[in-house]
């Protein structure tokens, strides 16, 4: 008894002991300053996404200043909570792709792909290649070319729904053609992520095109199955407990996800085709429980990518970001202007749905972060954030303003060879009126 005390006391046991208190003692500070931080930043999101709210804004690009703020070369550089907010922001991929599939069914994909592909063709060409073209003029070579060609093509489906809503016209007559387009673009993420993860890790030809066979033939197989058996797997998922049901279905998510990685077919296509291949009440129940969760997960992952762009290196590439967003908008109105004309629909109308398609948010930045990860191209990631910063403020604008004032343009072009009063013809006023009736007659039948 005497010998253990005085082993206890010995100085090699006082060492011993004093290094254990001050490593407990250090883990406990970098756990108290992990929720410190990582707090301060749900907190803060939570005050912008509020602020944006309030002026009808999105928050996306609240949420990225914010990264650049905390991020390197930021004003308050953070540090103990970034690989928290790593693993949250792949999270927040996977739910942003989960929720999108769950918004269709392998039917109306089927469909779409049938009746509008024609749309989502002009769609690529018009906005993809302008991209691929700056890539190339600045000088950064093929795979930088096809990333910013995949930035500039996809819209933001998120942005867009809201000011849909926001805008009271999610019963127009071009709204079916404005979210046909929108569909098309997300199902081709299911082919374009893969082959933009394949020329990343810098796999040879042979091995990228079994990985392209794979991601195709997954994604087929998917389809197949969602289409024939899908009630099935809804109500082998379905569960009457909301518990359940979210651990389930995100379970399923997150393993899915991480095979497809695995296979280099793309996590976020994996969480795509789960969402697809969930239908009915499923579906449903899993969107209203798992919004949450997707809409913290995201807002931490356009934090995250502002935390590893430095604001230093935006002004360089700030003037090619403008001319880009200059341009796609306009590419993007052609887009919906062409899709809507193809539709039957108005010229009102049309230009509303060119006008609505303009903004660019979630899924830029998910392309964008791919290529900042691998390390390709250290302007890319700059020059993406601030294309998008710069269309997902037009975005909302454009949707609003592009239909009057290109009918003002239009107007006053046309003016001089118009007949004048008791010259005959339909006046200008008179002809905007029965389109206006129009569509005010089609979004009745459809509500």
């Amino acid at each position: 008894m005497y010998f253990s005390a005085s082993q206890a006391l010995s100085p090699q046991a006082t060492g011993q002991s004093a290094a254990h208190l001050l490593a407990q003692s250090s883990t406990t500070h970098s756990s108290a300053v992990f929720l410190v931080e990582f707090g301060a930043i749900i907190l803060g999101l939570g005050l912008l996404g509020r602020f944006a709210g309030r002026f009808r804004l999105s928050p996306i690009p609240l949420y990225l200043l914010a990264g650049l703020a905390f991020g390197e070369g930021g004003l308050l550089p953070l540090g103990t909570s970034e690989e928290f907010v790593a693993i949250g922001a792949e999270i927040g991929v996977i739910l942003l792709l989960l929720m999108l599939g769950l918004e269709y069914t392998a039917t109306d994909l089927v469909s779409n792909l049938k009746t509008q592909y024609p749309a989502g063709l002009v769609d690529a060409a018009l906005n993809a290649v302008p991209g691929a073209a700056m890539a190339l003029l600045l000088g950064w070579g093929p795979v930088a070319a096809v990333v910013l060609a995949g930035v500039t093509w996809i819209s933001s489906s998120g942005v867009i729904a809201k000011v849909l809503g926001d805008l009271g016209r999610l019963g127009n007559r071009e709204t079916p053609v404005v979210l046909s387009i929108l569909v098309l673009e997300d199902l081709s993420m299911a082919v374009y992520l893969p082959i933009v993860t394949a020329l990343l890790a810098g796999v040879g030809l042979a091995a990228g095109s079994a990985t392209l066979a794979i991601a195709l033939g997954t994604a087929g197989v998917v389809l197949l199955v969602a289409v024939r058996y899908g009630r099935h797997i809804s109500r082998f998922v379905s569960s009457d407990d909301p518990e359940k049901l979210l651990l389930v279905v995100l379970g399923v998510t997150l393993v899915v996800a991480g095979l497809a990685q695995q296979l280099q077919v793309s996590a976020a296509v994996g969480a795509f085709l789960v969402g697809i291949a969930l239908s009915g009440e499923v579906a449903e129940g899993a969107h209203s429980l798992l919004a949450p969760l997707r809409d913290l997960f995201a807002a931490v992952f356009f934090v995250f990518f502002g935390l590893h762009t430095d604001p230093a290196s935006i002004p360089p590439v700030l003037l090619p970001a403008l001319v880009l967003a200059v341009f796609t908008a306009l590419t993007k109105i052609a887009t919906g202007y062409w899709a809507a004309r193809r539709a039957d629909i108005s010229a009102k109308g049309r230009w509303r749905a060119g006008g609505t398609l303009v903004a660019r948010g979630e899924f830029s930045i998910v392309i964008a972060g791919l290529a900042v990860t691998a390390g390709i191209e250290p302007s890319l990631g700059p020059l993406a954030t601030a294309y998008v910063l710069i269309l997902v403020i037009a975005g909302p604008l454009t949707a609003r303003w592009t239909e009057p004032v290109a009918l003002w343009i239009t107007g006053r072009l046309r003016r001089p060879a118009m007949p004048g009063p008791g010259e005959g013809g339909m006046p200008p006023s008179a002809s905007a009126g029965a389109d206006e009736a129009l569509d005010e007659r089609s979004a009745a039948d459809r509500a």
